[in-house]
């Protein structure tokens, strides 16, 4: 069955239906990871989103179980190739399968190349997948232009508090959309992590009294989550350590005062290199987000940069002064390199041990 992307630009291109065969409105984004796609489709960070992934075989080793949720997030997925026969001793299924069994429409058989140019010139823009073929092009442009990704960390977020066992350090994980391998982060290194709903009021988090707090990565504008930003003001507050990774990074300097911004098309990839100030060092990184914060607008009393975006030069991190607080912007516990930044996860076991 053939199917369309259009572009908010008027820009249409013509492949062939994947998944289900449902037409969607969303956020068009770009991922330039080389594999990993199973994680980007279960990444509750792409919530409001349709992926196009820059690499032109997907599904050639089928579906894993590596999935970063219980199910699958983005609104839509676009391919140059899709690959039905998967090779891999481990895989369960095929992509296409799952992509209907999640019910996420998609496109194959698009010049994705010819796609991320026009996002990269100008900038992020709002799509459609449709396998109609009349459809109308004066109709559906103002319903792209109109379309918001609105609140969706309410949507991703778990419903009741739930525990991992551990015998180390109590850590409160606030689930604003966590990947799973944060918490598993935490609980490989002894934790015993509780992970709550994005909702929880500050107070439940310090009567708990846990040794650390973890504010997890999300979907969406973090300026819209106006409620949690007051939350985490507590947080800040009680002087308990907190690490806090992507959308966290963002909600703490914004609960500081700091401002954030929309990047033109985002990082989303993994072979983002940052540099951590401290020692010197660049790291591979692993990053899935469309805004950042700009580090000019947080006060130098309250924090100081930590690590930078080797291309860009945005900000990628702060180490908040007189706090045992820092943030960072990527993935930690995504494993690009493959362990390149995980010492970030023993420095919060240092910093945990070091708070008693």
């Amino acid at each position: 069955m053939k199917a369309f992307l259009i572009l908010e630009d008027k820009t249409v291109f013509s492949g062939i239906s994947i998944g289900s065969k449902k037409d969607i409105i969303s956020e068009i984004v770009f991922n330039t990871s080389m594999t990993g796609y199973l994680e980007v489709l279960t990444d509750p960070s792409y919530a409001g989103q349709a992926v196009a992934m820059t690499y032109p075989l997907i599904g050639n080793y089928g579906i894993t179980p590596d999935m970063e949720s219980k199910k699958a997030w983005p609104d839509g997925f676009i391919v140059r190739e899709l690959s039905r026969i998967p090779s891999n001793f481990r895989s369960e299924g095929t992509i296409q399968d799952f992509l209907t069994t999640q019910d996420i429409p998609g496109i194959a058989g698009i010049d994705t190349r010819a796609l991320t140019k026009i996002l990269r010139e100008k900038g992020t823009m709002n799509g459609m997948i449709t396998t109609n073929e009349n459809y109308d092009l004066e109709e559906i442009i103002p319903k792209l232009k109109a379309y918001k990704i609105g609140d969706v960390v309410s949507k991703v977020t778990c419903k009741e508090k739930y525990v991992l066992p551990g015998d180390g350090p109590k850590v409160a994980l606030m689930d604003y959309g966590a990947k799973k391998n944060i918490a598993k982060s935490l609980n490989d290194r002894g934790c015993e992590v509780t992970v709550y709903p994005a909702s929880t009021k500050a107070t439940e988090i310090i009567e708990a009294n846990p040794e650390g707090i973890m504010l997890s990565n999300g979907p969406g504008d973090p300026e819209t989550n106006v409620q949690i930003i007051e939350e985490i003001k507590q947080l800040y507050q009680s002087d308990i350590p907190i690490f806090a990774i992507c959308l966290g990074h963002q909600l703490m300097a914004l609960a500081n005062g700091a401002k954030t911004y929309k990047l033109k098309y985002g990082h989303r990839g993994g072979n983002h290199p940052v540099k951590d100030l401290e020692n010197g060092r660049v790291y591979i990184s692993s990053q899935n987000h469309g805004y950042a914060v700009d580090g000019s607008t947080l006060g130098t009393e309250v924090a100081e940069e930590a690590f930078i975006n080797v291309n860009d030069k945005t900000n990628e991190g702060f180490a908040y002064k007189n706090k045992n607080i820092f943030t960072v912007q990527f993935h930690p516990e995504a494993a690009p390199g493959p362990l390149d930044s995980g010492y970030l996860f023993d420095r919060f076991m240092d910093m945990m041990k070091g708070a008693k």
